[in-house]
C-alpha cells in the first residue's frame, strides 16, 4: 500500500496491523494442526526410536542397536512369504474390484425402474465390519453346515465335500470372493459418481461423428474419469496391502502361513510374539513402502489433470 501524503508535503506510513491479525488465520488452524502432528507424527517418531532398540517380553533394551533389526527383516523368509501373499491378494482383488465396479457403474448409469433399491443392496456388504464380513464368509464356507457345499452338492447331483479354509488349492479363491464381494461395490460407488459427472456433450458430439460405443468409452469416458480411478486404485490398494481383517476372519493365516499376509504376521510378532521392536521395524518398512505408492499415485493424479 503506498504512503499517504498529508497537506504538509509529510509522508505518513500507514500503521502496521497487530501481530494477530496479521496471522490471525494461521492462529486458527493451529490447533487441528497441532492435533494432526500429535496423532500423527508422535507415532511415527515412537516407532521409528524403537526399532533401533531391542524390545522383547523378556527384556526392555532401550539402547540402541543400529540397524540388527532392519537387518533381520533381510534374511527373515517368513516376512518376505508374508509380502508375497499381500502382493498375490492385491494383484488379483485390485483388478477385479475396478471390472466389475466399472460394470455395474456402467449398468445403473441409465435409468431403471428401482435403481435406488438395487444399489441400496449392493452397498450393503460395504457396511459389514471385514472382520464380520470373514466369519460369515466362515461359516458359509463350513464343510458340514455351510450352505455353499450343499449348493454345489446340490448342482453336482452329489456330495461335495470341499475343504474351503484348509486346503491350499481352494483357501486363495475363498478370501479372494470374500474380499470382493465386500469391497467391489465401494469401486461402484467412487466410479458410478464419476460417469455422472462425465460431460454429456462430448458424447453426443462423439456420437454425431460417428464413434462407436466402445470407442465413446475408450476415448471421452475413461480420460474424464482417470482422475477418480487412480484415487480409488491408490485407495483399495492401500487397503489391500495392510488386509488383515477378512483373512484373519476366515484362516488366521492359515493352512499353516499359507496365507499370512503382511499385516498378520505383524500382528503376530508383536502382540503375540512380543518381539516389539522388531515388529516396529516391521511396520516402519510397510510405511515407508506405502507412502513410496501414495506419492507415486498423487503424481499420477496430479498429471491426469
Amino acid at each position: 500500500m503506498a504512503a499517504a501524503v498529508g497537506a504538509a508535503g509529510v509522508r505518513h506510513e500507514p500503521a502496521r496491523a497487530p501481530w494477530v491479525d496479521r496471522h490471525f488465520r494461521w492462529l486458527l488452524v493451529a490447533p487441528a494442526t497441532f492435533v494432526i502432528l500429535l496423532v500423527g507424527l508422535f507415532p511415527f517418531v515412537y516407532t521409528l526410536l524403537v526399532s533401533f532398540q531391542n524390545i522383547t517380553m523378556l527384556e526392555e533394551d532401550t539402547s540402541f542397536q543400529g540397524f540388527a533389526n532392519y537387518a533381520r527383516l533381510l534374511s527373515d523368509t517368513r516376512f518376505w512369504e508374508a509380502l508375497g501373499h499381500t502382493l498375490i491378494f492385491l494383484a488379483i482383488a485390485l483388478p477385479a474390484e475396478l471390472v466389475l465396479g466399472f460394470l455395474l457403474a456402467l449398468l445403473f448409469l441409465e435409468k431403471m425402474p428401482g435403481r435406488q433399491i438395487f444399489v441400496a443392496l449392493i452397498v450393503l456388504p460395504v457396511v459389514v465390519s471385514p472382520i464380520v464380513a470373514g466369519a460369515t464368509w466362515r461359516l458359509l464356507f463350513d464343510n458340514r453346515f455351510g450352505p455353499i457345499n450343499q449348493i454345489l452338492s446340490w448342482i453336482a447331483g452329489e456330495p461335495v465335500t470341499i475343504l474351503w479354509i484348509n486346503n491350499p488349492t481352494f483357501v486363495y479363491p475363498a478370501i479372494l470372493l470374500a474380499e470382493i464381494w465386500q469391497w467391489t461395490p465401494f469401486m461402484f460407488l467412487l466410479l458410478w459418481a464419476a460417469l455422472n459427472e462425465v460431460d454429456r456433450s462430448q458424447l453426443e458430439a462423439a456420437e454425431i461423428d460417428g464413434a462407436s460405443w466402445w470407442q465413446r468409452l475408450w476415448w471421452v469416458v475413461l480420460p474424464a474419469i482417470r482422475p477418480v480411478v487412480i484415487i480409488a486404485l491408490l485407495i483399495r490398494g492401500l487397503d489391500l496391502f495392510r488386509l488383515f481383517d477378512v483373512v484373519w476372519g476366515l484362516t488366521r493365516g492359515g493352512p499353516g502361513t499359507m496365507t499370512e499376509t503382511i499385516s498378520i504376521y505383524t500382528y503376530v510378532v508383536g502382540f503375540q510374539q512380543f518381539e516389539t521392536s522388531y515388529a516396529a521395524a516391521m511396520a516402519l518398512v510397510i510405511i515407508l513402502l506405502l507412502s513410496a505408492v501414495v506419492m507415486t499415485a498423487l503424481d499420477r493424479v496430479a498429471i491426469a489433470r
